[in-house]
């Protein structure tokens, strides 16, 4: 080879090395959160919402998708706004999505909700909150969806708690979700307790289009249920094309009877 050809093939190569590195530091780093809270209650079954936001703070997230929360709900929780709550505390932006909403024990009173919360370090651009199915009539779960703009980035994020009783009505919910993330070129995480362990029918469904972060990279079980004594993994961060998970952790902490479930992800 010629001196001058050399040099060519040097040049190019460290073009091609800098194109790289310069598209490797385009993507956008993204640290993704699920977490079941149990309305606030631990594994001593003692009212704690503090040690929920600990964990939440601890955990570095930038997006957290919540399970179990509760709104002005019940004396269990105090009748508090947890969703609010959290977010006050964390200084985050929140959306909630009611899956359970009864009229207040006295008049005046906010509604009692039930449901799923978003959570997020980043604007929420929209969110809206979609009913799932139950054909055996238990009880009513949601699909919470929110838009979030990471930097410039456009990120759908969406957080479910599927049914723990039957695994048609986990089916039926399965394809429900589906119908909304199929077809879509849109950036998409989907957290949640699926209540179903990895491998099943509803879970198989829901991986058709989105990956698993545990299974890419995370490292043993994963067994995020129960806190105490974990034996089951069924609480999941899964993705779409594109969105590459680099680490994933689950959580140890007794503020909930659920472990959370930590993905550093980047995104298109």
């Amino acid at each position: 080879m010629c001196a001058r050809s050399a040099l060519a093939l040097v040049l190019m190569l460290i073009s091609m090395a800098a194109a790289s590195a310069s598209s490797a530091a385009a993507r956008q780093s993204l640290t993704v959160l699920t977490y079941n809270i149990h309305h606030g209650a631990g594994v001593d079954d003692a009212l704690a919402l503090d040690r929920v936001a600990r964990v939440v703070k601890d955990s570095g997230a930038d997006v957290i998708g919540l399970q179990e929360v509760d709104r002005h709900y019940d004396a269990r929780s105090d009748f508090v706004d947890q969703a609010a709550w959290l977010a006050d505390r964390l200084g985050m932006h929140v959306v909630y999505g009611a899956n359970l909403s009864v009229g207040p024990r006295r008049s005046g009173a906010p509604r009692r909700e039930y449901g799923t919360a978003i959570l997020s370090r980043f604007p929420v651009v929209e969110s809206h909150n979609t009913r799932l199915p139950r054909p055996r009539q238990g009880e009513q779960r949601g699909l919470l969806e929110a838009d979030i703009n990471v930097d410039g980035t456009a990120v759908r994020v969406l957080t479910t708690h599927l049914e723990h009783t039957s695994q048609t009505e986990r089916l039926a919910q399965a394809d429900a979700i589906n119908s909304v993330i199929e077809g879509s070129s849109r950036p998409t995480v989907l957290v949640g307790d699926l209540n179903a362990t990895p491998g099943t029918r509803e879970v198989r469904v829901l991986t058709r289009h989105l990956g698993d972060a545990w299974r890419a990279v995370g490292q043993g079980a994963g067994y995020t249920f129960d806190a105490r004594s974990p034996r089951k993994r069924i609480d999941y961060v899964l993705t779409s094309s594109g969105i590459v998970a680099q680490q994933a952790d689950v959580i140890e902490s007794d503020a909930s009877d659920h472990l959370p479930v930590s993905v550093d992800v980047t995104l298109p």
